[in-house]
């Protein structure tokens, strides 16, 4: 980054379902003395549903609308840590925001390992088939890497990439604490 260029501090946690965003996210930001929000739970606050139930009644379309406006009340903050939904960053109006607005950390993770820490979740919409029931393993584990093939060229944009297979929740906070110095103000 440019010396010359302002210190971007809204940070954005992207990543596949399960890399950890939301667990790590809270302490990160109270690390950095930063406020913390998920664009998951703001999502089901302002509706009064869980993002699986917006999916079940008005399909990802809406769902993306509604993620879309409040990526755009949220990018107007400063000094905050936020969690990115897996899909949110794979929309190029959305990167754009995000890529404007913060920095971006991309929290890395297998497929094996997305498939490990995912497999009993039933709140994972995009793990589910037509009728809302969970996909079978080998099916999910071809959802996964589809979703993963798309996405990924989004997330690898990033401008701090941390792998997360099998690492401390402490270990990838001190990792991106170091990353970010001389990057944002703390």
């Amino acid at each position: 980054m440019d010396d010359t260029a302002p210190k971007k501090n809204l940070i954005y946690l992207a990543g596949f379902m399960g890399s950890g965003k939301s667990t790590i996210g809270p302490i990160l930001a109270n690390t950095l003395g930063y406020d913390f929000l998920d664009i998951d739970k703001i999502i089901e606050g302002k509706t009064t549903k869980r993002i699986v139930d917006i999916f079940a009644e008005s399909g990802e379309e809406a769902f993306r609308s509604i993620e879309r406006n409040t990526l755009k009340e949220i990018s107007v903050r400063d000094r905050c840590v936020v969690s990115l939904g897996g899909g949110t960053i794979a929309n190029v109006e959305n990167f754009r925001l995000i890529r404007e607005s913060g920095m971006i950390i991309y929290l890395q993770l297998s497929p094996e390992e997305i498939l490990k820490r995912v497999h009993f979740k039933t709140d994972r919409p995009m793990l589910k088939d037509g009728q809302g029931e969970k996909l079978p393993e080998e099916k999910m584990r071809g959802r996964i890497q589809e979703l993963l093939q798309r996405r990924e060229e989004f997330y690898l944009q990033a401008d701090i990439v941390v792998k997360t297979d099998q690492v401390k929740v402490g270990t990838t906070v001190d990792e991106i604490v170091h990353k970010l110095r001389g990057l944002i103000e703390f």
